[in-house]
């Protein structure tokens, strides 16, 4: 059942399992796929793994992240250098869908040259440096137009499909969210109105690329008061079958949540004090003591393993389209479980494929029945500086 062929509108997969978008600091310094992307992605769809979804793109100068080298759709140009990644995937029967995002609060403005913009202007307990200037409704049609290009040159690259980031704090998740929407306009208040933008883009991309795919990543809730539930995420997913998606991955949680999308049973405190912004600048001493005394009092958010999974299922009893699951899910027999009792359509892979590239090859061939991957979180807190890589829990 797992590696059996299967279709999500015009994409064919070879099987179900996905790679997860991952932000992988691997585009130059302009935002355009390098040749060690290409090789990675490569290297990926020559391990079959079923389809790829790439690390965030954003649509526009704006929205980029300040973590390293982000991956840009934000004019033309990149439809050449993103037709040659398509293609080098392609050869091995693999689809690849782009991801693609507007970070608003979640960026910093000192790094990236740009103001930070929010659909309210609410701080960020991480990115705390500065608060986010609320967009004005001109502002919000010009990043709906740039979702749109973005979707248009996707198509024209080449790819099988898109993603739109509506997960882990982003512009579109915090329009969705009660905790960082606080308009009283037409954008804000009632969920309908909270998700009037995510509609604009489908309807009027839809009108230009037809029937080419167009999936989200969507929060079924995350760690704040007044944020999103699984309630909530129901009626956004039946709002996203209404307005055309083709397929929804679940996830969970915000940068501001701490390590509650990205769970492990130890807190990757060196890690943290050498790359994270907001922590790597204080003086030897204040590391040293704090090493010892932060593990002790940051609460453990658990379950550790498959903890979207039983989201993903309320999600999917509720839908008639394809629902993704990502989120601590490392062994064959829990993929095979989620599958067979219908939890989801497809997992989806981050960290584990991070570990090993040939994880789904190895699974397929009987080699392997579990990821090597042991959550220290090091590669998701290194990539505020560094390219993506294992690190097994030891800075190299």
């Amino acid at each position: 059942m797992i590696f059996e062929q299967s279709d999500i509108g015009t994409i064919k997969l070879q099987n179900r399992i996905f790679r997860s978008a991952t932000h992988e600091g691997l585009a130059d310094e302009n935002g355009y796929p390098t040749e060690k992307l290409i090789t990675k992605y490569e290297t990926l769809a020559k391990n079959e793994v079923g389809c790829i979804i790439t690390g965030f793109a954003g649509i526009m100068q704006k929205g980029k992240t300040n973590n390293h080298n982000m991956l840009m759709i934000d004019n033309d140009s990149f439809i050449d250098s993103y037709s040659k990644l398509t293609k080098k995937v392609h050869k091995y029967n693999t689809p690849i869908i782009l991801q693609i995002a507007h970070c608003g609060r979640q960026t910093r403005s000192k790094i990236t040259g740009f103001p930070v913009v929010a659909p309210s202007p609410v701080k960020d307990k991480t990115y705390k440096e500065e608060t986010a200037k609320e967009l004005t409704e001109p502002e919000i049609f010009e990043i709906i137009d740039n979702f749109v290009s973005g979707i248009i040159r996707a198509k024209s690259a080449g790819f099988d499909g898109v993603q739109l980031h509506l997960a882990h704090g982003h512009l579109l998740a915090q329009f969705l969210s009660s905790y960082t929407n606080r308009r009283k306009d037409k954008w804000g208040g009632s969920l309908e109105n909270k998700f009037r933008i995510v509609k604009e883009i489908f309807d009027r991309a839809k009108l230009i690329v037809g029937d080419f795919p167009i999936l989200v990543k969507l929060n079924a809730y995350d760690g704040r008061k007044n944020g999103m539930r699984i309630n909530e995420a129901v009626k956004i997913a039946k709002m996203l079958e209404f307005v055309g998606c083709s397929g929804i991955e679940v996830s969970c949680g915000v940068y501001e949540d701490g390590l509650f999308t990205i769970r492990g049973d130890k807190l990757p405190i060196e890690a943290v004090f050498k790359y994270s912004y907001s922590y790597k600048k204080l003086p030897n001493f204040i590391k040293w003591i704090a090493k010892s005394i932060v593990p002790a009092i940051t609460p453990k958010i658990k379950p550790y393993e498959n903890y979207n999974v039983e989201s993903a299922n309320e999600i999917k009893k509720n839908v008639n389209i394809p629902v993704i699951v990502v989120g601590g899910i490392k062994k064959l027999d829990s993929i095979k479980t989620i599958i067979s009792e219908k939890k989801a359509d497809y997992v989806s892979l981050s960290r584990p494929l991070i570990a090993e590239p040939n994880l789904v090859k190895k699974f397929k061939n009987g080699i392997q029945r579990e990821s090597k991957c042991i959550d220290c979180n090091y590669c998701m807190i290194a990539s505020e500086e560094e390219t993506l890589k294992c690190y097994r829990g030891r800075l190299k």
